[in-house]
């Protein structure tokens, strides 16, 4: 299914598509998943019970404490890592940071989304991400200095050091392109997915792949600190007039990039386009080093917007970073109405997925791109949830800005958005997305009764088996698709392994 652009506004040269996705948040862990949780106002913050929380080593007075908050963004089945599939002995996955295995699964199957020729080409492909400081190191590998003597620290630091995560994705997945750590707090993934952007149009690869993961190994809440960064009943409340943080939350992401004219020619399906994105640093423009700035933050918006060559006007929606912190919301919307200026009222809608799924830190830019991603495809605005009423201090009466708090349209000739993230430390990362071009008028479906094999493969016969099964649920939910559409993808989109199965349709 081949996309081409022919109106007016077209894509600047530098522009990328975005060509492929996968994700783990909580409660979901395929971006349809997230989707449907995003449509449906759905909050995915668990909260844990007296047994859950002495399970996890908190003592009963602590979690008895008035100002202890039980709650935490969880993901399902963290160990459950696949480690023969990826090559690793189980000694080897047992000293492997959760985050190296959960964003490895996410670069595979961001591949398989994509569709793309994987095996027997030419094409070089770069990987830029990164994570968090490994829990899983300090709390469950290091006390146990037995194992970790057997093993020895070279190994278990390979295993845990973030600078390990790109490389060891690039060897696993045999991917020879740049390989780059990148770390800047937790608007890391974000910058992971600028510099991919960069990567592409300096010529480095065909494909990139950007994103990053956080994963708290311990299920556990947390106390309270008026003033901080962490909400006092684990609700995130962004803009709120009754908001007082954030609540944390593990979370992994993918997303395949290709420039937008390659991705064209290939006819590869295009999900949205990134028009441009800009990173910048507050410099000593703030209070103090963990503080925001507003100068900080609308340069970098400003330059994302010029390098998009796209007026202000025309962006229809900010997922903004959000945090719902007293300091944080009001800098960050004094920010966005320098930039935005004093465009109509209720022209631009705000909204922040850390009220859904909490703050994934390293993970948390794109999985905020992810979210706006299926948002243009999907020409609806999600819910930002917990909103009653704005901050005074925000003063979105007099700007163009209001937050979204249920399911809309999201109507337009072409939908434009902004997506921010800006990490503790002052590197602030914006990037400026668009819709996907229309698709090309198709030639005629191919005649009644013209037969199609459908080949599937996978590691072991229950992966097999499982593969149908998500083959056959797939192509039950979209039946626009074309059968040969689809087994052009299963032939030249899959990488081949051992177990092999097919359908003749």
């Amino acid at each position: 299914m081949t996309n081409e652009i022919t109106d007016e506004g077209a894509a600047p040269a530098g522009a990328v598509a975005v060509v492929g996705m996968a994700l783990r948040c909580p409660g979901a862990d395929t971006p349809e998943a997230f989707w449907r949780n995003l449509a449906g106002g759905v909050e995915s913050i668990s909260t844990f019970t007296d047994g859950e929380l002495l399970a996890a080593g908190v003592a009963p007075d602590e979690a008895a404490r008035p100002d202890y908050v039980r709650r935490l963004g969880v993901l399902a089945d963290v160990e459950g890592f696949d480690a023969a599939f990826f090559g690793f002995s189980p000694r080897e996955a047992q000293m492997l940071d959760p985050q190296h295995r959960l964003l490895l699964e996410c670069a595979w199957e961001a591949l398989e989304h994509a569709g793309g020729p994987v095996e027997g080409t030419d094409l070089v492909t770069g990987v830029y991400a990164g994570v968090g400081e490994s829990a899983y190191l300090h709390r469950n590998l290091l006390p146990n200095g037995d194992l970790v003597a057997r093993v020895g620290e070279f190994q278990t630091s390979l295993g845990n050091d973030k600078d390990f995560v790109p490389t060891r994705i690039s060897f696993k997945l045999d991917l020879r392109g740049p390989s780059v750590s990148v770390q800047t707090g937790c608007s890391t993934s974000l910058v992971a997915v600028h510099t991919a952007c960069q990567a592409l149009n300096g010529g480095e690869c065909d494909v990139a792949l950007a994103g990053g993961a956080t994963v708290i190994p311990e299920r556990r809440g947390y106390r309270h600190e008026p003033g901080g960064i962490k909400s006092s009943d684990g609700h995130c409340r962004a803009f709120d007039a009754a908001a007082d943080g954030t609540v944390a939350g593990s979370g992994a992401a993918v997303v395949v990039l290709k420039r937008l004219e390659d991705a064209l020619a290939d006819g590869d399906v295009i999900h949205a386009v990134i028009r441009g994105s800009a990173v910048n640093n507050d410099g000593a423009r703030k209070v103090g080093f963990t503080a925001p700035s507003v100068e900080g933050q609308a340069d970098v918006i400003t330059e994302a917007l010029a390098v998009a060559d796209v007026e202000p006007s025309t962006v229809s929606y900010v997922e903004a970073h959000g945090t719902g912190t007293a300091l944080g919301d009001p800098v960050e919307v004094a920010a966005l109405k320098r930039v935005f200026g004093g465009g109509p009222a209720g022209s631009c809608a705000l909204g922040s997925v850390k009220t859904n799924v909490g703050h994934l830190d390293t993970a948390a830019g794109v999985v905020g791109l992810v979210k706006v991603v299926l948002a243009l495809k999907a020409r609806q605005l999600p819910p930002s949830l917990h909103f009653e009423r704005p901050n005074p201090e925000l003063g979105l009466e007099d700007s163009p800005f209001y937050v979204n708090t249920e399911l809309s349209p999201w109507r337009g000739e072409r939908l434009r958005a902004g997506v921010s993230s800006f990490g503790i430390g002052g590197t602030n990362a914006h990037v400026v997305l668009e819709e996907a071009p229309a698709r090309a008028p198709r030639a005629p479906r191919t005649e009644d009764g013209v037969r199609h094999v459908l080949p599937l493969s996978a590691a072991t016969p229950t992966a097999l088996a499982a593969s149908a099964a998500r083959l056959a649920e797939h192509l039950r939910a979209h039946p626009e698709e074309r059968v040969e559409d689809v087994a052009h993808t299963l032939r030249h989109g899959r990488r081949q392994l051992p177990r092999r199965g097919y359908v003749v349709a």
